[in-house]
């Protein structure tokens, strides 16, 4: 067996692009040779910023001979179709063709092709130039005399060689021959640009690996980021404080650099003033550094670690001084924006705090949010309307919640910000501080943009709560009256993000919300809005039923009014939405997806509700009274729909009639029945799912005992009917728990 080892070898590659590079490298080549017949033991790929490399282990030297039968036409068809024939098949006459005769004792055509395996070398010869003139970059440049020719070479930096070598173990290997840019292919690389730019010649992987490491080339990312990851932990150590670790940054600069060298850079004390972490982002935008933390103070340290490309003969003091300057301006600037932010505006002087200016300058500017859904003005008063409403459904103080989410938005108009969005909320929360706002209304314009991810934190005080709902709420409810929703892959408005956020805050905080009222009204407030085309500042009817205000704890007839089987296509549509965000979450934690199927069908749209269900009927069918009462239902669900088929659907929905049954077992059943079915309706109705499950439990028996004994379908059609209709009251019973036509097994 035989390896290939194939390097290109340019200019700097960006380092977002890396990682995909690498993976698109061995999934191309690999796919052709498997596309080819060339299987191979293992493949691995690699990146630097200067070079992209795959080694595959364990190809054959030859393609395999391959042979392939090609039906034709039968004997004595039309001259067109032996034609046909003759040239799909590659054969000059009928003569190269077997006669081959079928079941029916017709003849045809057959013609074996037989195609030897060519040298996989040559093979390779085709496959590699293809890969590098239809690499996939997201952006790609021409370059040097001949680049303004159509069929110049594309690539994502100038490509300076190319190393493409073929052959066992045991043997010199073989040069795989091609020229693509005027570039041959070869067996020389180079080393890192400054410390070791001589060429370096190649046979296999391993001296490749060997040769590299010696020229001050760490070929592996994944070692770079642990070179560059424990050396910095010991940069932090030694100097009394501990590493802010940041996974994004450093796969940033395991990009950046192909010999990483860590040091440590120092600044000004004064600059301590500005939030954490506005120095953070301050120091990783500008300089790709990372910052430490004093462990006895919980802040940052005025020191922070940058990572090299070289070895430096002064051991890197005047490339840390170097960065040290350029932290010190950029510091300056965040210092100079985090007061200009403290002090007051000049137009708006008369607005009140220093937030609240803000506030009316993001009004003044009619900022839009979206060309259908108003300005940010607009929303701040959308969003205001629902937490006050919110708020007593999650023990909120309203006017607390009101105020927070009045403020929410204030800080997308302040410098910070504008020179770091990433911290937008912390902002906000920071110059409500300032300006001595209560402590859980500070917290909650930070928070209501939570949870921005799957390991995000939730909010989990009350007033959070409200602020991060009506926020979500009103973007989904919002873009869905518009109808610009999630297609396929896109969602430009991370509209799935909003739905996970929604569905988190309410199962990990155990909030008792029916989403298809406040959906429904939502949608019903945003049709009024849009088809009057009129500004939503300050209007009292604002998310309302129908122009009537949302009642905070709203009465059952009221939900019932407005639920989700009643509303119009876009509320129901949204549930769906959640409904399916919905699976995917609990699915993650180990929730069956046939048991999600089952409780999802009764329509339910309290989450808690719909979790606890899930629970209650997993916990019950790892019993044998679950498996038993589930394979009973099967069965009598079976039935069901096969004589609905005859007699119509609803046919059997009747109450059975008592003096129709004459079998002992069918009183067994009804007793049994009508006690389980109103035992469990009770424990439903008390949210005692558990409860419900015992209740049903008692069937087990009477229901095989009806199946052991009765014939269903008697010759009597009214016993029949009876019997139908005591398996259709059986069914009821069940679903007022789960559907279970919807469980496996």
């Amino acid at each position: 067996m035989s390896d290939l080892l194939f390097e290109l070898f340019s200019e700097e590659i960006p380092a977002r692009m890396q990682a995909q590079a690498a993976a698109d490298l061995k999934k191309l080549v690999t796919g052709a040779l498997i596309e080819r017949g060339l299987t191979f033991e293992a493949a691995e790929s690699f990146v630097t910023p200067r070079r992209l490399a795959l080694n595959v282990v364990g190809l054959p030297a030859r393609q395999p001979d391959q042979r392939e039968e090609k039906k034709g036409p039968r004997v004595g068809a039309p001259d067109a179709a032996i034609q046909g024939f003759l040239k799909s098949a590659g054969l000059a006459s009928l003569d190269e063709a077997r006669i081959e005769t079928d079941r029916k004792g017709g003849q045809f055509y057959l013609a074996v092709i037989e195609r030897e395996g060519r040298a996989t070398l040559d093979v390779l010869a085709e496959i590699l130039p293809d890969v590098v003139k239809n690499f996939p970059w997201p952006k790609s440049m021409r370059w040097g005399a001949l680049s303004a020719e159509p069929t110049a070479l594309r690539w994502v930096r100038p490509l300076h060689s190319i190393v493409a070598t073929f052959g066992p173990e045991t043997e010199d290997p073989e040069i795989v021959p091609f020229e693509i840019g005027g570039i041959a292919s070869g067996n020389v690389t180079y080393g890192h640009r400054f410390m070791a730019p001589q060429p370096i010649k190649v046979r296999r992987f391993h001296d490749y690996l060997i040769g590299l490491q010696a020229a001050k080339v760490v070929l592996d990312p994944a070692r770079r980021r642990d070179i560059i990851l424990h050396d910095c932990k010991d940069h932090a150590f030694a100097q009394g404080l501990e590493l802010v670790e940041d996974e994004g940054l450093l796969h940033e600069v395991a990009g950046l650099v192909e010999w990483p060298v860590v040091l440590t850079g120092e600044f000004d004390k004064s600059f301590l003033d500005i939030p954490d972490e506005v120095i953070r982002a301050t120091i990783r935008a500008n300089q790709k550094c990372f910052v430490l933390r004093d462990p006895e103070t919980a802040r940052l340290a005025n020191k922070f670690l940058l990572v090299s490309n070289v070895i430096a003969s002064d051991g890197g003091k005047a490339i840390a001084a170097g960065n040290a300057r350029v932290v010190r301006a950029r510091l300056s600037d965040a210092l100079y924006f985090w007061q200009t932010d403290q002090a007051p505006l000049p137009d708006f002087s008369d607005q009140g705090k220093p937030l609240d200016q803000r506030l009316a300058k993001l009004r003044a500017l009619n900022i839009v949010f979206h060309q259908k859904l108003g300005t940010q003005g607009q929303r701040v008063d959308r969003i205001v309307a629902l937490a006050r409403q919110l708020a007593p459904l999650v023990a909120a103080n309203p006017e607390k919640a009101a105020r927070a989410a009045e403020l929410a938005k204030a800080d997308l108009v302040t410098e910070v910000v504008g020179e770091f969005p990433e911290t937008q909320g912390l902002m906000g929360r920071y110059y409500a501080e300032l300006q001595n706002e209560d402590g859980e209304l500070a917290a909650a314009i930070e928070d209501h943009y939570k949870p921005q991810g799957p390991n995000d934190l939730i909010p989990a005080a009350p007033v959070s709560i409200a602020v991060a709902l009506a926020d979500k709420l009103d973007t989904l409810v919002g873009f869905w009256a518009i109808d610009e929703k999630p297609t396929g892959s896109k969602d430009p408005f991370a509209l799935r993000r909003a739905a996970l956020g929604v569905i988190r805050i309410i199962l990990e905080n155990g909030l008792r919300l029916k989403l298809g009222y406040w959906i429904n009204g939502g949608l019903h407030s945003f049709t009024w809005i849009l088809q009057r085309q009129e500004s939503v500042e300050n209007n009292a009817r604002i998310f309302a039923l129908g122009g009537v205000p949302v009642d905070p704890t709203p009465s059952e007839e009221a939900r019932e009014k407005y639920s989700p089987y009643e509303a119009d296509s876009k509320t129901v549509d949204l549930l769906n939405f959640f409904a399916d965000r919905l699976k995917i979450y609990l699915r993650d934690r180990g929730a069956r997806h046939d048991l999600l199927d089952a409780v999802f069908a009764l329509g339910e749209d309290d989450l808690v509700m719909i979790k606890s269900r899930i629970d209650a009927l997993e916990n019950f069918l790892k019993t044998e009274d679950g498996a038993s009462l589930l394979a009973g239902y099967k069965r009598a669900a079976n039935i069901l729909k096969a004589e609905e088929k005859k007699d119509g659907a609803g046919a059997f929905e009747k109450h059975p009639e008592p003096n129709l049954r004459i079998e002992h077992e069918e009183h067994v059943l009804a007793a049994a029945l009508d006690r389980a079915e109103r035992e469990a309706q009770e424990a439903v109705k008390a949210e005692d799912y558990e409860g419900a499950m015992r209740a049903l439990a008692k069937l087990r028996a009477p229901v095989d005992g009806f199946f052991d004994k009765v014939t269903v379908n008697s010759e009597n059609p009214d016993l029949r009917r009876n019997r139908l209709q005591m398996l259709a009251q059986l069914r009821r019973a069940i679903h007022s728990v789960a559907d279970f036509s919807k469980i496996g097994g």
